[in-house]
């Protein structure tokens, strides 16, 4: 609330409306909002997340027909990059081998392959996966990329459809999941993908990284692909319950990293500006940017 006054001291914020019907609301910026609390409000123009995720509002069956809009920004484009540059680092340098290895006091240098014998394939090519992709090509790893529609983007081979799909899978040593939480994509990362990964690499089996949304996976899926072998190693920012459980394998498996889905989390001084220039915007009558297609979920 303090960004969002300070990015417009003359707009009036509330924390909540002032009953089922408050007119005096015409934008709401939400994130995880109570089902039904847009619902009613009879002057409500559009609503922005505060995220670049959109399912949680979607979630909720009574919204009113106004524009939803996703938030494009700097700041938050550049923390996911970094997390997902981070964590491909890690695991192309052993970096959790090496960790285990220094609790254990043992001296045992392991094979580091280099970046270029690395293809990481990037499932979600929207603003973020765009933005990694060009990152990892910066540091010499190959880059291939998928999304549901067909995309190009310059120095990574990218792939759509079914068929673009299995490519993208066969080929990827490290794969990073970016992808939308639609009616499509939930449950996406199971069992039956994840033994269409490809068998060998040059860390030895693939290695996964979820930076997208916790409903894309089956948690019971990814331990089952740690434990038999098709997967060498995977990092989780987010999860099919969050807070994630104390009780998960997850927590205590030994090649599993766990981040408290925090990836992107951006500063609210940064979002803040950009969501109020919208609104300005959008009041003299110019058009929203990131609109999300409720039909498609994004």
């Amino acid at each position: 609330m303090e960004a969002l006054l300070a990015a417009a001291p003359k707009e009036t914020v509330v924390l909540r409306p002032a009953s089922a019907a408050d007119e005096s609301i015409d934008y709401a910026v939400v994130w995880k909002q109570p089902p039904g609390v847009l619902s009613n409000l009879p002057n409500l123009r559009a609503v922005f997340s505060l995220g670049a995720g959109v399912d949680h509002i979607l979630q909720d069956k009574t919204l009113p027909d106004v524009p939803i809009a996703r938030i494009v920004a700097d700041d938050l484009t550049a923390r996911m990059s970094e997390y997902v540059v981070w964590r491909v680092l890690d695991h192309q340098r052993r970096g959790m081998t090496y960790r285990a290895q220094q609790g254990a006091r043992i001296w045992n240098e392991r094979r580091q392959p280099a970046a270029g014998e690395i293809e990481v394939g990037i499932l979600g090519l929207g603003e973020l996966g765009r933005d990694a992709a060009g990152k990892l090509r910066m540091l010499g790893f190959r880059v291939s990329g998928w999304s549901r529609r067909k995309r190009r983007i310059e120095g990574v081979e990218c792939f759509h459809g079914e068929d673009g799909l299995e490519t993208v899978l066969r080929r990827s040593d490290i794969l990073v999941v970016l992808l939308p939480l639609t009616a499509e994509t939930r449950g996406f990362i199971d069992d039956a993908l994840l033994s269409r990964l490809k068998r060998e690499t040059p860390l030895g089996t693939p290695v996964l990284i979820n930076a997208g949304r916790g409903g894309l996976q089956k948690d019971s899926a990814i331990l089952r692909a740690l434990n038999d072998g098709r997967l060498m190693e995977a990092s989780l920012d987010v999860f099919e319950r969050e807070p994630l459980p104390s009780n998960s394998p997850l927590w205590r498996h030994p090649r599993v990293f766990v981040t408290p889905h925090a990836a992107a989390s951006s500063d609210p001084k940064a979002l803040a500006p950009i969501i109020m220039r919208q609104i300005a915007a959008h009041r003299r009558g110019e058009a929203l940017s990131g609109v999300v297609d409720r039909q498609a979920g994004y």
